[in-house]
């Protein structure tokens, strides 16, 4: 369930304009004139706004494809590039926990630029940000990787945070299909850029291009939102609203246990999420998989999001509570963690298919953000408090649980943590599905 907001916008507004003075004997000439032609400006009107969001549809569904495959991508040869840069696993798990403590800052930054320049076009620059520190990041050595992925990680996070909020404002009566439409379009993305990466290292002979060639997808993003945006920019209004929310009312939602509760479990779903994708690959190849066959695998457990992300959050608000649900995706992913574990490729196939469904608490975190609260503000509150406080703690995951691994030489330490996050998140998913609000 998504909260909608009901003030009247510009483009749901009929202007109509009659301002052509004449004499007494032609005005009902220039009256059946103007009844003759208004059907027809309002139907090139209607045909020009359904247009312009198609278009914007189009650019909402590029925007979503490109939020996971700069870090998909990369994951899925990062043993092959480290190695090749002659880089250590410090290195490597410091570019895994990028994503998430980029997503943390911009949950803080994002509105601010919002509020000064709109969010289409921060999101429009964004796009075209990530699209040249893509570029970038393949064309020197190991801090030319590690910078070009922070600025794409960085860009990626504005596009994050502010892209939902444009969803919910310029489709205000079709926001279930929209944000379907992009949680789909992100598990997609995500899914394709590890499936595809280690075949294009091959094909092109090489790493470089390989992660370049995903700046394509950046680049058509970018052209098509843009495109879209010449429209206006619908959130030059709204940003400060939301930020002076946030500002008024933020105290009051970190004294909350129920709060705390939602971006707690929003904070361990995160961790588990870019854990995977950063790490997956690497766990997979350890215990004998070959790196196309370990991407594959990666690639099966962001397309497992694909249809779950499109039926779970209608599922879920048919529900009076959702504690539940989170208490089995939780435990479907650790039968996923326990099999990588103890028999990592006797069911590979199993375990990535359980660890995908388990996933899936990422479109129930967001689902949770609205369910529990009772007004549109207070969702804006407790989304940027889940998401800044929570990315930022998630960005701990990759990071210790690369290090894990160097201190043991093994993955075994680094998956108990992961299957503990997991029971965390269990338990206070409980309190988070409970049906009241903040």
């Amino acid at each position: 369930m998504y909260s909608e907001s009901r003030t009247e916008t510009v483009s749901d507004r009929l202007i109509v304009q009659d301002a052509t003075p004449g004499a007494d004997e032609t005005r009902n000439d220039t009256t059946s004139q103007a009844n003759q032609s208004a059907p027809e400006t309002d139907g090139a009107s209607d045909r020009a706004a359904a247009a312009g969001g198609g278009l914007l549809l189009a650019g909402v569904a590029l925007a979503a494809a490109n939020m996971r495959p700069a870090v998909t991508s990369l994951s899925s040869i990062l043993g092959g590039v480290r190695d090749s840069l002659g880089a250590s696993t410090t290195w490597a798990s410091v570019l895994t926990s990028v994503p998430t403590l980029c997503f943390g800052v911009a949950g803080i930054a994002a509105p601010l630029l919002a509020r000064r320049w709109g969010m289409r076009r921060v999101v429009g620059i964004a796009l075209g940000v990530l699209t040249a520190a893509m570029l970038f990041r393949v064309t020197g050595a190991a801090t030319t990787v590690l910078v070009g992925t922070v600025v794409s990680c960085a860009a990626i996070a504005m596009c994050n945070v502010l892209i939902p909020v444009v969803v919910k404002e310029s489709f205000p009566r079709r926001v279930g299909m929209a944000t379907g439409l992009y949680t789909t379009a992100m598990a997609a993305g995500g899914s394709v850029g590890s499936a595809f990466t280690p075949w294009l290292r091959a094909e092109l002979g090489g790493w470089r291009l390989a992660l370049a060639t995903w700046a394509v997808l950046a680049l058509a993003a970018f052209l098509v939102w843009n495109s879209a945006g010449r429209g206006g920019d619908s959130g030059a209004g709204a940003a400060p609203k939301a930020t002076a929310g946030a500002a008024n009312g933020g105290a009051s939602l970190l004294r909350s246990p129920l709060a705390w509760a939602v971006t707690v479990y929003f904070a361990m779903q995160s961790l588990v999420a870019y854990v995977v994708m950063g790490w997956l690959p690497e766990v997979f190849k350890s215990a004998g998989a070959g790196a196309g066959a370990a991407g594959g695998l990666l690639g099966l457990v962001l397309l497992i999001g694909v249809p779950i992300s499109m039926v779970l959050p209608p599922l879920v608000t048919r529900t009076k509570g959702q504690s539940v649900w989170t208490v089995c995706l939780a435990a479907t992913a650790i039968s996923g963690f326990l099999g990588v574990l103890f028999a990592p490729m006797s069911a590979p196939l199993l375990w990535a298919l359980l660890i995908g469904v388990g996933m899936s608490a990422f479109p129930l975190a967001l689902v949770l953000i609205s369910l529990r609260t009772s007004s549109a503000a207070d969702t804006s509150r407790l989304s940027g408090m889940a998401q800044s406080i929570g990315y930022l703690i998630a960005s701990t995951g990759p990071f210790l649980f690369g290090m894990l691994h160097d201190v043991t030489g093994s993955w075994s330490a680094s998956l108990v943590v992961l299957i503990g996050v997991l029971t965390v998140q269990a338990l206070v998913g409980t309190f988070a599905g409970r049906p009241r609000t903040v």
